[in-house]
């Protein structure tokens, strides 16, 4: 379906309870206006082909964050700590990924503690996800490829629920088939610090995966979830491409070659995940997918990534994973600076700062855009189609259940 969205018929997030009462209203940034936009302009026939290939394609987002951050962002502390994060569904009408991953808070769930991580805490989050959309039937659950495809041909977009670090399982070895139970398809290893699995990429020293992180691996596969290692350290990931039987992802990564941080994956690494094929998703979060040829971080530098890793590995095994939401982002990143590790990931590379990545701002703007640039720059519609979910299918079909 493409741009021909049937949105959420005007349904805003918790509108079965009584703001002020059940909950506190603030005023959210939940507008693709929020920030200023920047569509990538095509030729009138460039256009009709964009516009073609968006509703015949299925258009897979690896990874995003589909929460509305407030406007005045030093709030976002304590609006989390209240519980509840707050879906954009109106802008999600007009957005074109028909399934998204969505990584929830993640790094900044920190409702019932100061370090954030928590096992009750990632249960809360994704239980309040759940409550606010069984009453819609826009953003519908997905547990597999057929209900991916479903969602495409009634005009709705899939959400795929996944936790971005398997430190909230602990030691915990059948926590893995608890969050598969409420939905979870996709789990990444480590974000950025070490866990009881294996190292995180801000490590000054990589010890690989462990042997508990081995039986993690092993039970994924034997469940039916994705494996991802974008925050893991290089060793790390090798490891667990070794280890697994399916085909891993790195939902949302860049290349070192091109930006020399942590934060990027070397070349031997994103090889690896090809060789087992495995799929490669481009980041665009601020100040990742920088590029000598374009220092501030902008929908050309993620997109200069992009061709890089197509032309290291082959057009079958990359996708995108924007890693987006709907804010400022760069202010989150300012408010939770030592909790996604921005510094360390980076090795403190010096950067152009930017208020934002202009043409990757949110997922409505990034499902756009991202489309039209490959259609600017002449691909072809099979390429364009790989790239922007006909790969995360394929994989999906070998690792779900």
């Amino acid at each position: 379906m493409g741009r021909n969205k049937r949105g959420a018929g005007g349904y805003r997030s918790f509108d079965y309870l009584t703001p002020g009462r059940d909950f506190r209203e603030r005023d959210l940034a939940d507008r693709t206006d929020s920030l200023p936009q920047h569509p990538v302009r095509l030729p009138p026939a460039d256009e009709a082909r964009a516009r073609r290939l968006a509703g015949e394609l299925v258009l897979v987002s690896l990874h995003e964050h589909l929460i509305a951050v407030p406007e005045a962002i030093d709030e976002t502390p304590a609006s989390i700590r209240e519980g509840r994060s707050f879906v954009p569904f109106d802008a999600l009408a007009d957005c074109e990924w028909d399934c998204v991953f969505d990584n929830l808070l993640d790094g900044i769930c920190r409702i019932e503690s100061r370090s954030g991580w928590k096992w009750t805490e990632v249960l809360h989050d994704l239980g309040m996800r759940l409550a606010d959309l069984a009453h819609q039937d826009y953003l519908v659950p997905a547990k597999t490829v057929d209900d991916i495809l479903a969602a495409h041909a009634t005009g709705r977009i899939a959400w795929v629920p996944a936790i971005e670090g398997a430190a909230p399982i602990e030691n915990e070895l059948d926590r893995v088939e608890v969050l598969y139970g409420l939905g979870v398809r996709e789990m990444g290893i480590t974000y950025s610090e070490s866990n009881a699995l294996g190292s995180g990429l801000k490590e000054a020293n990589d010890g690989g995966l462990t042997a508990f992180g081995r039986r993690v691996v092993q039970r994924m596969n034997q469940v039916g979830m994705l494996i991802d290692t974008a925050h893991c350290g290089d060793q790390t990931t090798l490891d667990v491409i070794e280890a697994s039987r399916k085909p891993v992802a790195i939902t949302h990564i860049g290349a070192r070659a091109l930006w020399n941080t942590n934060r990027m994956a070397p070349d031997d690494v994103l090889r690896a995940c090809a060789g087992r094929g495995g799929i490669i998703g481009i980041e665009a979060a601020p100040h990742t997918t920088l590029t000598k040829q374009h220092p501030r971080h902008n929908l050309e530098s993620f997109m200069e990534h992009f061709e890089y890793v197509k032309d290291l590995v082959g057009i079958d095994h990359v996708g995108f994973g924007p890693d987006t939401l709907f804010g400022d982002h760069v202010g989150l990143h300012r408010v939770y600076a030592g909790a996604l590790s921005i510094r360390k990931a980076s090795g403190g590379a010096a950067f152009d700062p930017v208020k934002y990545v202009a043409g990757v701002e949110n997922p409505v703007e990034g499902s756009k855009n991202i489309l039209r640039w490959l259609v600017r720059h002449g691909y072809s519609d099979e390429d364009i189609g790989k790239a922007m979910g006909g790969n995360a299918l394929r994989v999906l079909r070998e690792v779900w259940a």
